[in-house]
């Protein structure tokens, strides 16, 4: 019975741990094509990926351009705004109008 009970209390500490972590964090892996203030520009494949930096940025070496890096970034929310409808109509349930078609919002046109 206490093996059972430290087991559990492990498998717990375990789960609320993996639960508290971060946000998810992404990778890119590129030549680096340029080099701002702030800012760092990797080609990933025929994209070009604008990675800003901050003073806290821990970067090991210095990134010359034409060298391959590979940076780790989080997704972070600049802002957030609402709808002011505060609801979303999905298109396909929309009113159509008389050209048969369905129009972005419920409202009438002024």
């Amino acid at each position: 019975m206490k093996r059972i009970i430290i087991a559990l209390a492990i498998v717990f500490l375990f789960v609320s741990v993996a639960m508290a972590a971060g946000p998810k964090t992404y990778q890119v892996t590129g030549p680096v094509l340029e080099k701002k203030d702030g800012v760092i520009v990797v080609q990933k494949g025929k994209d070009k990926w604008e990675i800003a930096t901050t003073k806290d940025t821990k970067i090991k070496g210095d990134p010359k351009v034409g060298s391959k890096v590979t940076i780790e970034y989080t997704m972070t929310a600049a802002s957030v705004a609402m709808t002011t409808s505060g609801y979303f109509i999905h298109p396909s349930t929309r009113p159509k109008n008389e050209w048969g078609t369905r129009p972005f919002s419920r409202r009438s046109a002024p």
